[in-house]
């Protein structure tokens, strides 16, 4: 029986070629960086890992890993996934210089994240600061790195797509 239903056919091998191919840059190595590149990988991203210290540098396979932020453009999504470096702020603010999507970093939505002092002390707009989402990812109770970057991704997914995210009802 055919289905006129895109989506079920994909799950069932049909090629889908409207998916656009986008730019997914981490920002900062970390365990939780190397999950959404990786993964990321699958759902059509280009990996970049940013990490301007090279002694954190880390091996994400296929990602091509970088010590200064890349040219980025309208096709790229950038995830923060360290709201403690001391780079947090330049490494932001050279970001949101940049046309970029999406941009969201990581953390504790109870508190107001130190990425916005950080940005105000480098004279950052309020307009661009208020470009970065936070927090991010599905509300799934993430607890351990491969898990956070699936919520994470699965909300960039939705936001791509124009999606709340969570379940039908």
């Amino acid at each position: 029986m055919a289905s006129e239903d895109s989506a079920c056919g994909v799950a069932h091998g049909a090629e889908d070629g409207a998916v656009a191919v986008r730019t997914l840059v981490a920002v900062f190595a970390s365990p939780v960086a190397e999950f959404v590149l990786r993964y990321g990988q699958d759902l059509g991203y280009r990996p970049v890992l940013f990490e301007p210290d090279p002694g954190r540098s880390a091996a994400v396979p296929g990602a091509r890993v970088v010590s200064q932020l890349p040219a980025l453009d309208g096709d790229t999504d950038v995830v923060v996934t360290d709201h403690h470096r001391a780079e947090l702020g330049t490494a932001l603010r050279d970001v949101l210089a940049q046309r970029v999507r999406w941009v969201g970093v990581m953390g504790n939505p109870r508190h107001e994240g130190p990425h916005v002092a950080a940005l105000r002390d480098l004279g950052v707009a309020e307009d661009d600061i208020a470009r970065v989402h936070r927090p991010i990812g599905l509300d799934i109770g993430s607890r351990r790195p491969a898990e956070i970057a699936i919520a994470t991704l699965a909300g960039l997914v939705a936001d791509r797509n124009a999606r709340p995210g969570g379940f039908f009802g």
